[in-house]
């Protein structure tokens, strides 16, 4: 169930890095009391050290630095970026840093097993506890891609004014909290609690997906909305393999009516993942779900948008890492305008980036073809298995 939307807010849509970096680097620029970064991915490209370095000179000028970074997803970054910064006074905490621990602990690496595989997937910043960024890019340059020919990669974030900027910078000191004692490390008290005016008219709920309280807010939420879907149902998302639950969900809403798209992948960035995908392609197809692939660079995005009403901007994915086992935060809204410019971008996306499946040719494709989709999909079924997780549905879809 979505939690009760906050009303007040002013949301801006930023697609991609082009709009997000200097939107962010701004607000960084202009930090006078604390900034709190969270991220999957900091790399030490272009947009790295410029995000690296607004936030050391934002600490030399006394504002309060925290910095959390996954421990696996940014691994180069212990070596890269973090020895300055921890120079120049940012705090710095690694999420589930015995990935990177040299000696014995290296062996860990391979022992799977549930908290070995729990990462930080959200991508979040607040600036003063008054402005708040919430979405799906990781600070990496768009453009560090295998092809210079490709566009930047298709994602998105959200900036946040108002009241549901204190529930970024909450959620946000909880985890740091929590990162910091089991690394037995204090660091600075939390920013202090500010209270918000009211700096627009849009109502909007920050969702976190966590291995506590909060297992399956995210997908309930999307789960919900698909289930009161009336109109037009449109989804991107960079890693789609959904249980049976949410795949009959869409299925259902297009057999009453609901034009149902699905953007994905059509550039393989993971092959197990990506074929393991595929395989659902058919019982959807055959359900009156729409699938595209995106080709005109990689995708990245983790979006939707209902009715040109209900929409949500976010870092997680549709599949068992992000449902399961990661730390993730979605923006979720009721807000027309949003909704639409959202809906906007992603029908953009559609005719001009991406290419449409069609039930009869995906029917003909070859069985060789076939047999890699399933094998894919038993391999991730049998993975999530071995660590004690599984879909909630059994049985591996037939391509129709």
């Amino acid at each position: 169930m979505t939690p009760a939307l906050v009303p007040g807010n002013r949301l801006t849509l930023l697609n991609s890095g082009a709009e997000y970096f200097p939107a962010l680097l701004a607000a960084i620029d202009g930090a006078r009391s604390s900034v709190q970064v969270e991220t999957y991915i900091f790399e030490q490209d272009r947009t790295g050290r410029a995000v690296a370095s607004a936030l050391s000179r934002a600490s030399r000028r006394g504002v309060s630095v925290r910095v959390l970074v996954d421990g696996y997803g940014g691994g180069a970054f212990r070596t890269t970026l973090m020895p300055q910064m921890l120079a120049d006074g940012v705090q710095v905490l690694l999420y589930q840093s015995e990935f990177l621990r040299p000696g014995l602990f290296k062996w860990r690496l391979w022992r799977l097993g549930r908290l070995r595989l729990r990462r930080l997937h959200r991508k979040m910043a607040v600036v003063d506890g008054r402005v708040a960024f919430v979405g799906g890019i990781n600070l990496i340059d768009d453009l560090d891609l295998p092809d210079p020919e490709l566009q930047p990669r298709f994602d998105f974030a959200v900036r946040v004014e108002g009241p549901l900027a204190a529930s970024a910078r909450h959620a946000m000191s909880r985890l740091w909290q929590s990162v910091a004692g089991s690394d037995l490390r204090a660091g600075d008290a939390d920013p202090t609690e500010v209270d918000l005016p009211t700096a627009g008219e849009e109502s909007a709920a920050i969702v976190l997906r966590d291995n506590v309280r909060r297992r399956r807010d995210i997908e309930l939420a999307y789960l919900q909305a698909i289930r009161g879907a009336q109109r037009e149902i449109i989804l991107a998302n960079a890693y789609f393999l959904p249980g049976n639950r949410f795949r009959q969900a869409l299925i259902d809403a297009a057999g009453r009516g609901v034009s149902v798209s699905v953007l994905l992948q059509g550039r393989a960035e993971y092959r197990l993942l990506y074929y393991a995908t595929q395989s659902l392609y058919g019982a959807l197809l055959h359900g009156g779900v729409r699938i595209f692939e995106y080709d005109r660079s990689f995708l990245h995005a983790k979006v939707a948008v209902i009715d040109s009403e209900w929409a949500t901007v976010g870092s997680s994915n549709i599949d068992p890492f992000s449902l399961l086992l990661a730390q993730e935060a979605n923006v979720v809204t009721r807000t027309p305008a949003f909704a639409t410019k959202l809906r906007t971008a992603l029908v953009d996306a559609l005719d001009n980036g991406s290419h449409e499946l069609k039930s009869a040719d995906w029917q003909h494709s070859n069985v060789a073809l076939r047999l890699l989709r399933s094998g894919c999909y038993q391999i991730i079924r049998l993975l999530l298995g071995a660590v004690g997780f599984g879909f909630e549905d059994g049985a591996p879809p037939t391509e129709a």
